[in-house]
């Protein structure tokens, strides 16, 4: 989809200068990598803020070479803060990411509580970018899932019109958080001693094992984490109308997610033509060999920044249809990554919108 932005002065944007930047769940998995991001990617911070609960506070945190000290989230904080990366949890983001936005901040959420607000923009970068310069104080990060299923989607539907998506996802540990995954690692122990293991994080043990997601069942019959995916889709994509059924699975993965996906056209749509398609997407790495059965696996994406694709054939019970697999890091550009790429949208929009139509995932504050 190619972005129409054309200037660093678009309405909405982040302010042209090193900005005072908060960090609201600092403590937790996402937080700890928005903040590796921003020194990685040399975000332009001026003053970080730390915030968290009122446990945290007090402790601290090195980042880029200076210890910083947690403070309990208050509206006091806020102050004079351009720029709030939320992540931790809906009902505190409920909470405190207005007070935030009235404060004068920005404030990319990665929780689910605004997602499908229709006042507020639901972004993924390489996807939708001028959605994220209609916000009103607040912009929400998309789902882990969705966001790794739209960076496929996108430059396929921009070729040819999408019927129906069916999606199956393989969700790590790291989708519930740092103590899901210091559990996996505990009781895979416990396990392989030959033990019991007794979960206490997750309703069931993921130590070789796996379950349906876990989220809160619908009447449906859907849980609410597919029912995200199929929203969420609909929304990034503005195909209001667009088929999606979920199956999401929680896996013995420490991090980074794996989606198949059967996508179906309203045409058919050659394979080699897809393949070439998604080897120059941004934010896409295209990792297939038929001949030695070499597909992505999350090993190849833990820690890293694209969402791997590959095993692109015909679907043989449908001519209009694709099958696709693809890995990418839940916490990184599931999570963490793509609010700090939001963020660099509106920092410099013009670039933004420039590196995203060539393919590049260059970082906005990194040195050319």
């Amino acid at each position: 989809m190619t972005s129409t932005l054309q200037a660093s002065s678009a309405p909405g944007s982040l302010p042209q200068r090193p900005l005072n930047v908060a960090v609201l769940g600092a403590t937790g998995a996402v937080g700890q990598e928005l903040l590796a991001l921003l020194a990685e990617r040399q975000f332009p911070v001026a003053e970080l803020v730390l915030l968290a609960s009122p446990r945290s506070a007090g402790q601290t945190l090195e980042w880029n070479g200076r210890q910083l000290t947690i403070q309990p989230v208050s509206a006091e904080a806020f102050d004079g803060i351009d720029l709030v990366l939320a992540s931790a949890g809906g009902s505190v983001s409920r909470q405190w990411a207005p007070v935030a936005a009235a404060a004068g901040a920005v404030v990319i959420d990665n929780s689910s509580a605004f997602r499908l607000d229709p006042t507020v923009p639901l972004v993924v970068p390489e996807v939708n970018p001028e959605a994220a310069f209609a916000h009103h104080g607040i912009i929400a990060n998309p789902n882990c899932t969705t966001i790794l299923m739209t960076l496929a989607l996108a430059p396929l539907a921009a070729r040819r019109p999408l019927r129906r998506i069916v999606v199956s996802t393989y969700q790590s540990a790291s989708g519930a958080g740092a103590r899901a995954m210091d559990e996996l690692r505990e009781l895979s122990r416990t396990v392989l001693d030959g033990g019991e293991p007794q979960s206490e994080v997750l309703p069931h043990s993921l130590a070789f094992n796996l379950f349906l997601h876990n989220s809160p069942l619908q009447e449906s019959g859907y849980c609410e984490e597919e029912l995200k995916m199929l929203h969420e889709t609909r929304k990034i994509m503005g195909l209001p109308e667009l088929r999606v059924s979920a199956t999401c699975v929680r896996v013995p993965v420490l991090r980074a997610h794996s989606e198949a996906l059967n996508i179906e056209f309203t045409e058919p749509f050659p394979v080699d033509e897809a393949r070439a398609l998604l080897a120059v997407a941004p934010g896409v790495e295209l990792i297939e060999d038929f001949g030695a059965n070499r597909f992505p696996m999350p090993t190849d994406v833990t820690g890293r920044d694209p969402v791997a694709v590959g095993r692109i054939r015909q679907d043989l019970s449908e001519p209009n249809a694709l099958e696709l697999w693809l890995c990418g890091d839940q916490i990184r550009k599931g999570a963490a990554l793509n609010a700090i790429q939001i963020a660099e949208l509106l920092l410099d929009p013009a670039r933004a919108a420039s590196a995203a139509a060539a393919g590049s995932a260059a970082p906005i504050g990194a040195s050319a």
